[in-house]
């Protein structure tokens, strides 16, 4: 087993992958990740998300470890006519046993990158305040724009704050 990480861009999701990817959100969520989904996530609902995440402007990228899906994130292109200037971050995920080898990290730059080869000038995010996610957005340059409580629920009930994070790609612009 070697720690070759590699990132791609996925265009299809093909069944085998599907089902890594599956298995993949499963286990993030199992270990609480905050992206949308609670424990315990069945396979069906996870299959049924990875099947249909590739519409219309939406870009996803794969880490892959030793040949396993390990981590991915998407770029969502805003679609209105106002906002074609701007994309969302969503769905950064590494799996419990890749993490502090800086796949997020590099997932992150994919996108990045990804946002200014299209034009676009803002990226924004948001995730549940005190997550270790936090420092990895706020390192790689994304600021803060504000908190909103009670945004996320987890499985006891509880709800939590969200954090929303901007980050501008214009190369003239004092928040880069």
């Amino acid at each position: 087993m070697s720690n070759e990480i590699r990132i791609y861009p996925v265009q299809e999701i093909s069944e085998v992958l599907s089902d890594s990817l599956s298995r993949l959100l499963i286990d993030v969520v199992a270990d609480g990740a905050s992206i949308g989904f609670l424990p315990p996530l069945g396979y069906q609902e996870a299959a049924a998300y990875w099947n249909s995440v590739l519409e219309d402007g939406v870009v996803l990228w794969i880490a892959e470890k030793d040949g396993v899906p390990v981590g991915t994130v998407q770029l969502q292109l805003a679609q209105k006519a106002n906002a074609t200037h701007r994309a969302e971050i969503a769905k950064l995920m590494v799996h419990p046993s890749g993490r502090r080898l800086g796949i997020a990290r590099q997932l992150m730059k994919a996108a990045e990158e990804e946002a200014v080869r299209l034009n676009r000038t803002l990226l924004v995010l948001d995730t549940r305040v005190g997550d270790p996610s936090n420092r990895l957005y706020e390192s790689i340059g994304f600021v803060e724009a504000g908190v909103i409580p009670g945004y996320a629920q987890s499985a006891d009930g509880q709800l939590h704050a969200t954090r929303y994070y901007y980050k501008s790609l214009n190369p003239y612009s004092s928040h880069n």
